[in-house]
């Protein structure tokens, strides 16, 4: 046999036990037999890399690290579903559904609605070429280089009468039990473990360098067809059973319905099967079988109408309170923590938990000791939902909110009209708004510095290595090798880290500065509205209070960082350590006219939600023609709060401005129309 022949046949085999094991959980060989054959394959290509092509199972190790990921426009846009959470509700979309279409009832497909990552697969010719983010649903990002490296993927389809091109669509995410061993390891090694699998696998897909992402357990359900060349099939569960028989992995609880009542009793079956499943779901996805069907009822403005997601209740666990404490975070703020006796709810071990501020407290009546009903929905932060005061111990007194701060013992005041408590020493002068105020600064969407958690943070304070941001960029690697866990190798990485750093956008650095109530949609508008950072620092109120999404208040809070003497210097050692960003093109403060039924609404969201979150419901709300603000005032039409809700739900009562709970704000994004009856 050639060489050449000998690589076929290895790559053959390869791709046939990696099938095996990560689609059909089923391996043919063992571990060790499979290693022998992947360093065969690697000896020959390494003697001949003219010979390496991109379906070869050598592409699954990673490539070289990328500066940034490229940006993908999908030919046709990844929609988001409407939600429901009560039977009826299905019921009347089901009905609604019929109706439109003129028959008597309508077949549905269910599956489990896995709490991951949606991406796009693009074959051509079989051969996977690009994988993308959904991002906006318009615009995503190429993570091409780190979905190859998931053996789940395939990288060629097999079988035949494969579509010249073909977009698959489906979920990325973390197995529970691999998650937990993942974890598990990190913790002994010294790393920082990922903070829940929804949140490690959108993590892993974000890392530059493709090597990191190999070593991460993802996997991933394909659930639909984006579009192909020269096939029609004519159902969703044809699709399916087309994607398995080309290699592609489908999720085994599929199920097709043939009416509403039946999906019902899918999901409710389902979800007495939900702690076995082996990962994390929110619900289910419902859509109409026949896709004839589904092109006759079309789409709104971003959500398809034959489709919909029920969405479980949040999980709920019983648990006791072992006390309660203060946290204090970047911009001062003292937030009281539960801390917990440990429980599993919704996919996690939960230890501690928000109560949001001294109002939520009084409201709840927490107290050290109480058995409480903890609740955790996808990604949000694990909350106290009630307590079972019928089971307190006799003897228990109320929290009260500590004089002193507890990082630094400063005063703690708290304003009549924000339910929100802060420590009044400046941020340098206290360690805790210090080290929140540094995370801050190196988080993703800020400077995004590879290798900077919060663990290392709290060391180089408690260092005294690092007083302010400007520090960070002085450290060396001498340094940085004489800290706890950290060895040279991670000395040099996070060295290299901060220099790559150095070169970022004007909205990033605005944004990583922590001004209090500027996020980074804001900070975007900010750099727009000025163009550079001496522009922004010589704007008066007016100007700012001109920048769209930025009212009185947050142009007082920006206004009051800029003229501050110790920030104008901390801005110029920046500067002096070799921080850049190109100038950006001033953006007339005008807004754009919106389209949409909700345009000339401005819409408010404060507190936590708990089925969408913030950012999925601002975008919802801005395609359809709403503005967003992250202020009330006299010209906001609605706000939307949630628990923990503080001074943008007082201001909204005190201006008798409409306040909604999140389930309205559901009702109106599914049918923009019922905000008429509000």
């Amino acid at each position: 046999m050639t060489t050449a022949a000998r690589l076929s046949e290895l790559r053959s085999q390869l791709e046939q036990y990696n099938h095996s094991y990560h689609v059909l959980d089923a391996p043919q060989v063992s571990d060790a037999q499979y290693d022998l054959l992947f360093d065969e394959l690697l000896e020959i290509e390494a003697a001949h890399p003219e010979w390496v092509t991109e379906d070869s199972p050598s592409q699954r190790v990673g490539a070289a690290p990328l500066d940034q990921f490229a940006s993908v426009t999908h030919k046709r846009a990844m929609l988001s579903l409407g939600k429901c959470t009560q039977e009826q509700e299905l019921l009347d979309w089901a009905q609604g559904l019929a109706k439109r279409l003129e028959v008597p009832e309508v077949a549905l497909t269910c599956e489990p609605k896995i709490d991951g990552v949606a991406v796009a697969l693009l074959y051509r010719d079989g051969v996977l070429v690009q994988a993308a983010t959904r991002g906006d649903g318009s615009t995503g990002e190429d993570i091409t280089a780190n979905v190859k490296t998931i053996r789940s993927v395939p990288l060629r389809l097999q079988g035949s009468n494969i579509p010249s091109e073909l977009e698959v669509r489906g979920e990325i995410y973390l197995p529970l039990a691999d998650f937990r061993r993942f974890n598990q390891a990190a913790e002994a090694a010294g790393d920082k473990p990922m903070v829940n699998p929804r949140n490690g696998a959108a993590g892993s897909l974000r890392q530059l360098d493709s090597k990191l992402t190999a070593t991460r357990p993802l996997t991933m359900f394909c659930y639909s067809l984006g579009w192909a060349q020269d096939w029609e099939p004519s159902s969703q569960a044809e699709v399916m059973e087309q994607f398995a028989a080309w290699g592609l992995r489908t999720n085994p609880a599929l199920q097709r319905v043939t009416n509403a009542q039946a999906c019902f009793a899918y999901i409710e079956q389902l979800q007495h099967q939900r702690a076995d499943l082996g990962y994390e779901i929110d619900g289910v996805v419902i859509k109409v079988d026949s896709l004839e069907q589904q092109h006759t009822l079309g789409v709104r403005t971003r959500t398809p109408r034959w489709a919909i997601a029920f969405k479980y209740p949040a999980e709920e666990a019983t648990t006791y309170i072992e006390a309660v404490e203060f946290q204090v975070g970047r911009t001062g703020a003292v937030t009281p923590v539960a801390r917990l006796q440990p429980v599993f709810v919704g996919g996690v071990t939960v230890s501690n938990a928000t109560l949001h501020n001294m109002d939520e407290v009084e409201r709840l009546d927490v107290r050290k000791g109480d058995r409480v009903i903890v609740r955790r929905a996808g990604d949000v932060i694990p909350q106290v939902a009630r307590v079972i005061s019928d089971k307190r111990a006799p003897g228990t007194r109320k929290v009260k909110l500590p004089d002193g701060c507890p990082s630094c013992g400063s005063k703690i005041v708290r304003t009549e009209d924000e339910a929100v408590a802060r420590c009044s020493a400046p941020a340098q002068a206290c360690p805790a708004q210090r080290k929140e105020g540094l995370k801050h600064f190196a988080s993703r969407l800020a400077l995004d510095i590879e290798g900077l958690g919060d663990k290392l943070v709290e060391q180089l304070v408690e260092a005294e290595l690092v007083a302010d941001a400007s520090d960070l960029f002085a450290l060396t690697v001498e340094q940085l090798a004489g800290l706890e866990r950290m060895g040279e190798k991670s000395a040099t990485n996070l060295v290299a880290a901060l220099e790559q750093s150095k070169n970022t956008t004007l909205a990033r650095f605005i944004y990583a500065l922590g001004v209090r109530e500027v996020g980074e949609a804001t900070a975007q508008n900010l750099a727009s509205a000025f163009g550079s950072l001496a522009g922004l620092l010589a704007a008066d109120l007016e100007a700012l209070e001109a920048v769209p999404d930025v009212g009185p208040i947050v142009a007082a809070h920006v206004f009051a960082f800029i003229g501050e003497p110790k920030n104008q210097a901390l801005l110029q050692r920046l500067v002096d350590a070799g921080l850049q960003w190109p100038d950006v093109p001033i953006v007339n403060a005008a807004e754009p006219e919106a389209a949409g039924p909700l345009a000339g609404q401005t819409w408010v969201l404060t507190g936590t939600l708990e089925v969408m979150a913030r950012g999925d419901a601002k975008q919802a709300l801005q395609a359809l023609g709403a503005k967003v603000a992250g202020s009330v005032s006299k010209k906001t039409t609605y706000v939307v709060a949630g628990p923990g809700a503080g001074s943008k739900l007082a201001k909204a009562e005190a201006l008798e401005v409409t306040v909604l709970d999140e389930a309205t704000l559901l009702a109106v994004l599914d049918d923009p129309s019922k905000v008429l009856e509000l």
